[in-house]
C-alpha cells in the first residue's frame, strides 16, 4: 500500500529579510528618477548661463583691474562696463530662492504623492519595513541633492569672485554680506538638503504633494528668514568666512537630522 505525505503548510515569514541597500538604491532612482533628473538639468541651464556671463564678468574684470592709471577716463569707463556686466545676477538675489525650489520640488514627493494615491500600501510590503524604507529613500535623495547643490556653489562662488577680491573695486568684507553667503561654501548646499527636509516632513504630516510643496516654501523662508537675523554673518570680518559658514552650515546639517529623524518616527507611528 503506498502511503502519501502531506506537506506541512509553509508558514508566511512575518519578518522577511530586507532587501539588499543596492536593490533599495534601484527603487529610489526608479521612484526618483525625473525629480532627480529635473533638478539636474535645471540647475545645468543655470550653470551653463553662469558660466557664459561668467567669462564676459571675469573679462570686464581683468581689464578693469589693468587699466593704468586708475583714475584716468578710459578705466572709469572699464570700471563701469564691469559694474554693469553682472545684470541681473548682481547681488545674489536671483538665485537666492533656488534651495528652498529644489527642496520643494523634491523633498515632499518622498511621501506625501505615496500617501496621497495610496501606492505605499504596495511599497511598504517589498521587504523593506517601512521605518527602513524612508529612512533610506531619505539618505539616498538628500545625498544626491546636497551633492547637486554643492557641485553648483563651486561654480557659483566662481562666478561671484571679481566682486569678492579685497582691496580692488570692492569692499573686502563683501564675502560675509548675506545674500552672497549663503550661496557660496558649504551654506549653500545645507540649505538645500535642509529644504529637502522640510519639504519630506511635510509631505508625511499634509499627506498631499501640492500643500506639501507651499507649505515648504512657507517654512524654509520663515527659516532663512530667522537665521538671517541671528546669525548676521554681514558683521563679521572677512577673515571668519569659513569659520561662519562652518556653523552654519553644521546648525543645518543637525537641523535637516532632526526633520528626518521626525519624519522616520511619524511613518513608523502614524502611517497607515
Amino acid at each position: 500500500m503506498t502511503t502519501f505525505t502531506i506537506p506541512a503548510p509553509v508558514e508566511k515569514d512575518a519578518n522577511p529579510q530586507p532587501l539588499p541597500w543596492r536593490r533599495m538604491a534601484w527603487v529610489t532612482w526608479r521612484h526618483h528618477r525625473i525629480a532627480l533628473g529635473g533638478v539636474a538639468v535645471f540647475l545645468g541651464a543655470l550653470a551653463v548661463w553662469l558660466w557664459i556671463a561668467g567669462l564676459q564678468l571675469h573679462h570686464a574684470y581683468a581689464a578693469a583691474i589693468a587699466c593704468h592709471p586708475a583714475g584716468s577716463t578710459a578705466c572709469s569707463e572699464l570700471v563701469i562696463i564691469f559694474d554693469t556686466t553682472g545684470g541681473m545676477l548682481k547681488g545674489g538675489f536671483v538665485l537666492q530662492p533656488l534651495p528652498a525650489l529644489i527642496g520643494a520640488f523634491v523633498g515632499p514627493q518622498v511621501l506625501a504623492y505615496e500617501l496621497e494615491t495610496g501606492t505605499f500600501r504596495y511599497a511598504w510590503t517589498q521587504g523593506f519595513r517601512r521605518w527602513r524604507w524612508t529612512l533610506a529613500k531619505l539618505v539616498m535623495l538628500g545625498v544626491a541633492v546636497t551633492a547637486i547643490a554643492g557641485a553648483f556653489s563651486v561654480l557659483v562662488s566662481w562666478y561671484y569672485q571679481p566682486y569678492l577680491d579685497p582691496g580692488r573695486l570692492y569692499d573686502p568684507t563683501s564675502p560675509l554680506l548675506h545674500w552672497l553667503f549663503d550661496l557660496r561654501g558649504v551654506a549653500f548646499a545645507a540649505w538645500t538638503l535642509t529644504a529637502f527636509a522640510i519639504g519630506a516632513l511635510a509631505g508625511m504630516l499634509i499627506r498631499r504633494a501640492v500643500p506639501a510643496i507651499v507649505a515648504t516654501l512657507v517654512g524654509y523662508t520663515v527659516l532663512a528668514v530667522v537665521a538671517g537675523n541671528l546669525l548676521r554673518a554681514d558683521y563679521q570680518p572677512a577673515s571668519h568666512f569659513w569659520q561662519v559658514q562652518w556653523i552654519e552650515g553644521g546648525g543645518l546639517l543637525a537641523l535637516s537630522a532632526l526633520l528626518i529623524a521626525a519624519t522616520v518616527w511619524l511613518v513608523h507611528r502614524r502611517a497607515a
